[in-house]
């Protein structure tokens, strides 16, 4: 064992960390998150920093004096001379430092770690990243198989050699992290650029590997971050540096989350690529609203449409949907609700049909109201719902209030499935001492 594994408890504690690179900034985000005060020495402001909070910034230039006080101090400069001086003036302090990717001048090293809720168990690699491919993780299933263990030697003896790119398409759920597939999960772990979307849950981009680059691609009603065919390009570039890119989508990406259009891009440029399967808005909502899709008393059939659709218009099968024993779940359907139900009634459906708005459903945050068709579009206005929501229509929804589990319906919550009257509803520091 060349390295002594070992926890520090840094909370409350000055630290400095010098670079302002996004690997600075994930370095940043480790130290923040164990508790520390951290102070950043940096020639060009990252913006990322921004959406980090408890650091100050102290610096343009390194000087020695900054050392003063603190308990430990990253060295991520684009410069190698001050990350060396940076070394020398900590070893000579006393100071734990590390300097990124160079395991010779740091006297520690910040392990890769496997954040599962309340455990963190670190995999201490020198310094390096580590990484299992599939092929050897497939062939270590089959004992007889000598090959995987031959490769395995190989690539720890070598560590930093370049492998192709590949992408994995991988389904986050609806909110929940203990909705995740344990596939995705391990990819999760293993991919070292991850391109994530607006729907996925703060808790579960945190369960990617810490030292891996993220990408915010994220898209919500009339704010694109970037357009989707930008999105696509950014996924044949990156794979074909040779990362292995993650790319991460709330609920499920073959349902209203665009995959098809990606990897057909991919497949195009004979990008290798793996899809996982995620739990869908629709039955993981539902299921935590207490609100089953199919019920032989109400419903025998269940349909998703999506609310929003690419020519921005709600141009949908009305006859086809307008069926009194049916399930209708809408997938972004929050700016259009009102032109929804008027025309599920306009072609059959009484007024008096249950429907249900859930907002941030599987997570500590959802809200649930029901109400009607007729009742529902001013509900949704008056309790100011904002997106993410479902829309879920039919019968079905009647039985919330006898099979809620997941939280109690609250006096807040408990609107008259009366029509309502709209009228009268205007109603850091970084311790310098």
């Amino acid at each position: 064992m060349d390295l002594l594994p070992v926890y520090l408890n840094i909370k409350g504690e000055k630290c400095l960390l010098v670079g302002g690179s996004d690997i600075a900034v994930r370095n940043a985000s480790i130290l923040l998150e164990a508790g520390a005060k951290v102070g950043i020495v940096a020639q060009q402001r990252n913006e990322s920093f921004d959406l980090l909070s408890g650091w100050k910034y102290v610096a343009e230039r390194f000087e020695p004096e900054q050392l003063d006080g603190v308990m430990l101090v990253v060295a991520a400069a684009d410069d190698l001379s001050v990350n060396k001086q940076i070394a020398r003036e900590a070893k000579q302090r006393h100071i734990p430092v590390y300097v990124v990717d160079m395991p010779d001048l740091s006297t520690f090293t910040i392990p890769t770690t496997l954040d599962r809720a309340f455990q963190h168990p670190p995999l201490n690699t020198a310094g390096t990243s580590p990484e299992i491919n599939d092929a050897i993780a497939n062939k270590t299933r089959n004992p007889s198989e000598p090959s995987a263990k031959a490769r395995l030697f190989e690539m720890l003896e070598h560590p930093q050699e370049k492998t192709s790119g590949e992408v994995y398409l991988v389904g986050a759920g609806p909110g929940d992290p203990d909705l995740l597939t344990f596939r995705a999960l391990r990819l999760m772990q293993k991919a070292d650029v991850v391109v994530y979307d607006n729907l996925v849950a703060k808790p579960i981009l945190e369960m990617t590997r810490r030292d891996a680059k993220r990408i915010f691609v994220g898209k919500s009603r009339g704010d694109h971050t970037m357009a989707q065919e930008s999105i696509n390009d950014l996924l044949v570039r990156l794979a074909q540096e040779g990362h292995h890119v993650l790319r991460l989508k709330g609920g499920d990406p073959f349902i209203f989350g665009r995959g098809g259009e990606e990897i057909e891009q991919l497949s195009e440029h004979k990008i290798p690529f793996q899809v996982v399967p995620g739990i869908t808005a629709a039955s993981g909502v539902s299921a935590y609203a207490g609100i089953p899709l199919t019920h032989r008393d109400h419903a025998q059939s269940c349909v998703f449409v999506t609310g929003h659709l690419k020519d921005g218009s709600m141009d949908l099968e009305w006859d086809s949907l307008a069926n009194p024993k049916q399930t209708i779940v809408v997938y972004m359907g929050l700016h259009g609700l009102e032109t929804l139900c008027s025309r599920l009634m306009e072609h059959g459906l009484p007024g008096s049909t249950p429907a249900a708005i859930v907002q941030q459903g599987t997570t500590q945050n959802q809200r649930v109201m029901c109400g009607t068709l007729a009742t529902l579009p001013a509900i949704a206005e008056i309790k100011k719902f904002k997106a993410p929501t479902l829309i879920i229509v039919g019968g079905v929804v009647s039985l919330r209030e006898k099979l809620a589990w997941f939280e109690p319906v609250s006096p807040d919550m408990a609107v008259s499935l009366e029509e309502p009257d709209r009228s009268s509803e205007k109603v850091m520091a970084f311790n310098q001492t």
